[in-house]
C-alpha cells in the first residue's frame, strides 16, 4: 500500500439492480479520491445490470447461479488489486468524499482493521416505511460507539490481509442477504482486530421498503440468525441494536403485549372492570417507560419529520422490539431443548 495514496478496491454485489446500480456507479465516478477500482459481482441477475455496469467501465464478474451477497463479495475480493476492500451495496450512493474518508482512516491509524459508516438522514424513498427504516438505521449508527464490535457491509471497508486471513464472509452459512457482515465482525473482534464506526461517513440509501418486506427481513434475515449467532458465540456487546436501553425496551415491549392481552380478555369477561383498570394503569406505566428509554430516537424523529411521523413511528418501534424479542426467545428455547 502506498502510504500517500492507498489503492481501494470497491466491491459491489448486485442482483437485478437495474433501478439502482447506475446511480451507485455514477456517484463513485464522481469521487474526488481517484486511486480505486470498481468491481461489480453480478449475482446471476435476470435484468441488464451487467450491461449497465460495463457501460461505466467497471470490471464485471458474473456468477453462474444466484449465491447471495456474501459469496458475491468474496468472489470480488479474489479479483481485487487493492489492499483496502470497500464493500458498497448496489442501492447505496456514496458522496464525493467517501473513498477519501476511508483512505484517511486506514492511513491515519494502522491499528484499524475495518471501518464502516451509516446511511444519511435523507433517504431517497419518501414513503413512511422507507423513511422510518432508514432514519432508525441512521440514529442507531450515529448514537453507537466509535470502537465497534460488529461490521456493516452496506458501506464498509476491511484491510485485505485481514479479510483473507479470516476467509471472508461465510457464504455457506448465509446464502441469502442476512447478517453475514455482522458475523464477519464478530470473527474480527474475536481475533482482536479493531473495527471503527466513523459517524462522519454517511451515504444515501435508495431502497424502497414495504411493510411486508421490512417485517420479513427483520425477522428471518436479521433477528433469527443474529439471535442464533449470539447464542452460539456468547457475544452480546452493549452497542448498536443491543444497547442496554434496547434490551430493556425489548423486555418491556413483551410485557406490554401480555398486559394488552389481559386487558382484552378482561373486557370480554363480566365483572372484569376492576382488574382491567389495574392492567390499564400497568400498560400506561410500561408505555411511559418505553417512551423514556427511547426519548432520544423519538425526539430525533420529531425534529426530522414532525409530529405525525413520530406518532406513527412509535408503535412501529414498539412492534419492532416485540418481534425481535420473540425471535430471540424462540432461538433460545430451540437451543436449550435438544
Amino acid at each position: 500500500m502506498n502510504s500517500d495514496n492507498p489503492y481501494i478496491s470497491v466491491i459491489i454485489p448486485v442482483y437485478n439492480g437495474g433501478g439502482y446500480i447506475e446511480e451507485c456507479l455514477r456517484a463513485l465516478g464522481s469521487s474526488l479520491y481517484r486511486s480505486f477500482e470498481t468491481i461489480v459481482v453480478d449475482d446471476a441477475s435476470t435484468d441488464n445490470s451487467a450491461e449497465i455496469c460495463r457501460g461505466f467501465g467497471a470490471a464485471v464478474i458474473g456468477l453462474e447461479r444466484q449465491s447471495g451477497p456474501a459469496a458475491a463479495r468474496n468472489e470480488g475480493a479474489k479479483r481485487a488489486a487493492g489492499e483496502i476492500l470497500l464493500f458498497v451495496d448496489a442501492d447505496v450512493v456514496v458522496t464525493e468524499n467517501t473513498l477519501g474518508q476511508f483512505a484517511g482512516l486506514f492511513m491515519g491509524d494502522p491499528d484499524i482493521s475495518a471501518a464502516f459508516g451509516s446511511y444519511d438522514d435523507s433517504p431517497r424513498a419518501s414513503d413512511f416505511i422507507s423513511q422510518y427504516r432508514n432514519l432508525l438505521h441512521h440514529f442507531v449508527h450515529q448514537r453507537s460507539y466509535g470502537d465497534a464490535d460488529t461490521f456493516w457491509a452496506g458501506c464498509g471497508a476491511v484491510r485485505r490481509k485481514v479479510f483473507s486471513e479470516l476467509g471472508g464472509f461465510d457464504g455457506d452459512k448465509y446464502p441469502a442477504p442476512s447478517i453475514e457482515d455482522i458475523e464477519l465482525g464478530y470473527r474480527m473482534r474475536q481475533k482482536g482486530y479493531r473495527i471503527t464506526l466513523d459517524k462522519g461517513i454517511e451515504v444515501k440509501h435508495l431502497k424502497h421498503w414495504h411493510w411486508r418486506s421490512m417485517i420479513r427481513t427483520d425477522i428471518f434475515n436479521r433477528a433469527l440468525p443474529w439471535s442464533k449467532l449470539i447464542i452460539e458465540t456468547g457475544m452480546m456487546p452493549s452497542d448498536m441494536n443491543l444497547s442496554i436501553s434496547d434490551r430493556m425496551s425489548t423486555v418491556l415491549a413483551g410485557l406490554l403485549s401480555l398486559i394488552l392481552l389481559a386487558i382484552i380478555l378482561g373486557l370480554l369477561r363480566p365483572y372484569g372492570s376492576g382488574i382491567t383498570f389495574v392492567f390499564v394503569i400497568a400498560a400506561l406505566a410500561v408505555v411511559a417507560a418505553l417512551l423514556t428509554l427511547n426519548s432520544g430516537l423519538y425526539g430525533f424523529f420529531l425534529r426530522k419529520r414532525g409530529l405525525r411521523f413520530t406518532l406513527l413511528a412509535i408503535p412501529m418501534h414498539f412492534f419492532y422490539y416485540l418481534y425481535c424479542g420473540a425471535s430471540f426467545a424462540v432461538c433460545w428455547i430451540q437451543h436449550r431443548i435438544p
